[in-house]
């Protein structure tokens, strides 16, 4: 049997090459270069997957990958890529591409409002990977005059692709999909990799309704094994009771935690809530950020210079009880120290501190008001769209 036949998948993966890619003309550069190499398999989800320039652009190199008789299967979220037209979704499949939607609007078996697939995931040949944040559209891609919004990806070679690949294939629901490359390809691969560049990574995923919390317990292993830092990069930053207690314990036993947060933001009203929260975060001597660029949709998270995950998971409600998340996470500390440094720059170039002195001074009583009713509202919708979700067994 195959040594990778042997990993199980949510367990660390040893031969593997990692580098964090920003989003903008970096990340859809890297993603043509991908698609274009690909001799075998293409496997793609995406949350929102648009017909602009950018959106266009990827799908004109799916299509000719397919047409040179690679496998492309492209998964997205029925609700979020609805503008899709039937029309780019025929041409295409007559590409002979495989398009599927992910829970369509009143057609699906056992159909949940809020149960969304949020991932951002692409895997080439089983060998390479990138997971992050960012959606295929304009927004996310440097556009003349309009730089792209915030965003972090994790580009892999390795093992941990070929467990994404199968992970992929599993969501697809077919177990006839056409075979991908041998066993023997991709370990001779993985065996090629130099031992000094080889990293550990984990693909962790959450789909609270098939009792997948991989993240959320990523999330709260740091919270409990950090001893230094924590440094958490998040869009939509609204962390439950039991996250803001394990944040609380870990300040308490002497780690320095910084968040870096949207100063600009696409959704006003989650940006109001999260404000709500500035009051709790700066009593715990929690350090808060705001990005001032652009729009920032990243979620990173990195501690004590040795760990990092990357991917699509929110620190909120949302993203543990509700949407299909996927994240990697890597242990290792030249990459933990990189991905610190690079944390580093975007706080002292580009972001604003809020302090107790300039928050309390910017925030009068009507806005607070403002700011409770917008983080109570955000609850009160999650609680009424999952509040008849089940688990499955």
């Amino acid at each position: 049997m195959s040594s990778i036949q042997q990993i199980k998948p949510d367990y660390y993966t040893h031969r593997n090459r990692v580098k964090l890619v920003k989003g903008g003309h970096l990340y859809f550069t890297l993603l043509k270069e991908l698609i274009d190499k690909a001799t075998n398999t293409i496997y793609l989800q995406f949350y929102i997957f648009l017909e602009d320039e950018t959106g266009i652009e990827v799908m004109t190199a799916l299509k000719a990958a397919s047409q040179r008789g690679v496998s492309v299967y492209l998964h997205l979220d029925a609700y979020a890529s609805q503008p899709l037209t039937k029309r780019s979704i025929a041409l295409m499949r007559e590409a002979g591409m495989y398009v599927k939607r992910f829970e369509p609007l009143l057609r699906s078996k056992h159909f949940y409002f809020g149960r969304r697939l949020h991932h951002k995931v692409v895997v080439v040949d089983g060998l390479y990977s990138l997971v992050g944040g960012l959606n295929v559209c304009n927004r996310y891609n440097d556009m003349p005059g309009e730089p792209a919004w915030l965003d972090m990806a994790l580009y892999c070679e390795g093992e941990a692709s070929f467990i994404l690949q199968n992970t992929c294939r599993e969501m697809w629901g077919n177990k006839n999909l056409l075979p991908f490359a041998s066993l023997e390809f991709i370990d001779r691969f993985c065996e090629s990799i130099p031992v000094p560049e080889q990293t550990q990574v984990r693909v962790r995923r959450n789909d609270w309704v098939k009792r997948k919390i991989w993240i959320w317990r990523s999330y709260i292993d740091m919270f409990n094994k950090a001893e230094k830092s924590i440094t958490i990069m998040c869009s939509y930053f609204l962390p439950g009771r039991l996250f803001r207690r394990k944040l609380s314990q870990a300040v308490k036993k002497g780690v320095k935690i910084k968040v870096i947060l949207a100063g600009i933001s696409d959704i006003m009203m989650a940006k109001h809530a999260e404000r709500y929260l500035y009051d709790w975060l700066l009593k715990n001597n929690i350090e808060i950020y705001e990005y001032q660029e652009t729009v920032l949709h990243a979620k990173v998270a990195v501690y004590d210079s040795s760990w990092v995950t990357v991917g699509s998971y929110n620190v909120n409600n949302i993203s543990a009880y509700a949407s299909l998340e996927l994240n990697m996470d890597v242990r290792n500390k030249p990459f933990a120290i990189s991905t610190e440094n690079e944390l580093e720059d975007i706080i002292s170039r580009h972001c604003e501190q809020i302090t107790k002195e300039n928050y309390s001074s910017s925030t009068h009583f009507f806005r607070r008001l403002w700011q409770r009713f917008c983080y109570n509202f955000i609850n009160n919708v999650l609680n009424l769209f999952t509040f008849y979700f089940r688990q499955e067994e």
